[in-house]
């Protein structure tokens, strides 16, 4: 994949080449219901409170091309630092929606019933849910 840009809502960017495989590949392989309408990436890391973190995204977004798993940054495995073993690219979102440390992927009908039920550790705590640039 081309090098890209992670843009994070505090102001800062960062460029990088990422390499992994496609989500919408991963969910044809695994089939999705036809009642799905988001996918849920459930992380190892904890934040404050002890929460664990989460994030989602809808079908459209998770099979955009540019959407992927990844596990290389820079024709290097993925660092810890960055997320290893596996994080979550979605090139066309702000950085708080590419969740690090994938331990976890759940496609669900609602988000009602997950963490506070914004669909996302920081959509839970007042972010936009739609993170789009």
């Amino acid at each position: 994949m081309p090098a890209r840009t992670h843009d994070c809502v505090e102001g800062w960017s960062c460029i990088g080449q990422w390499t992994g495989v496609a989500l919408g590949d991963v969910l044809d392989r695994v089939g999705v219901r036809d009642t799905a309408r988001f996918v849920v990436f459930h992380c190892a890391d904890r934040y404050s409170g002890g929460d664990l973190y989460y994030e989602s995204l809808d079908l459209r977004e998770a099979y955009h091309p540019q959407t992927l798993l990844a596990y290389d940054l820079n024709d290097a495995s993925l660092p810890i630092a960055n997320g290893a073993p596996l994080r979550l690219r979605a090139e066309r979102q702000l950085g708080y929606k590419m969740a690090k440390y994938l331990m976890r992927i759940e496609l669900v009908e609602s988000l009602d019933h997950i963490g506070r039920g914004q669909g996302g550790f920081w959509e839970d705590r007042g972010y936009n849910w739609w993170a789009g640039i």
